[in-house]
């Protein structure tokens, strides 16, 4: 089986975020899926280990944004490869509030994502959380940035606990 095949399936690159307990986290994601149009359902995978998944569980929702390629490797490395448990990831960043008070970071982003969440499913290592969304917005023209650019162009690697990590 070739496994690489699977870079053929197109992504994007997300933030998805999350607060509850007066604790805030993101984490990079190639997995936010739009899965209806009437109403609007998102759908995204997180890594059960990441404060992020705790959070959106806790709060039964989440915020997200689309990374566009002004995005460069300190800062998907900061929501990507670094934990929340150690660093508090919104420190410093250009930080918004969407009408839950969900956070999200709006630098190198061209869209963002509001969801309540409706239904959840336990894939074993990952949530699979499904939401509806309640706000959706345009945040600029920059090209979204796909998983193909960020390997390609910008030569990202893909942390352990991501959906798509491949054992070299």
């Amino acid at each position: 089986m070739n496994e690489k095949a699977l870079y053929k399936i197109t992504y994007g690159l997300y933030v998805v975020s999350a607060e509850a307990e007066g604790k805030s986290s993101g984490c990079v994601v190639n997995t936010l899926t739009q899965v209806t149009a009437s109403p609007v359902r998102l759908s995204v995978a997180i890594n059960k280990e990441n404060l992020t998944c705790e959070l959106i569980q806790k709060a039964g929702r989440f915020a997200a944004v689309a990374l566009d390629q002004r995005a460069d490797l300190a800062f998907i490395g900061r929501f990507g490869f670094r934990s929340g448990r150690d660093m508090e990831k919104y420190e410093g960043a250009s930080t918004a509030r969407d009408a839950a008070g969900m956070p999200y970071c709006w630098e190198n982003a061209c869209a963002r994502y509001s969801c309540r969440i409706i239904d959840t499913l336990d894939l074993g290592t990952h949530m699979l959380f499904i939401g509806e969304a309640e706000e959706l917005e345009i945040l600029g023209e920059q090209e979204p940035l796909t998983y193909s650019y960020y390997r390609n162009v910008i030569k990202g690697g893909t942390p352990k606990n991501a959906p798509s990590y491949q054992e070299k």
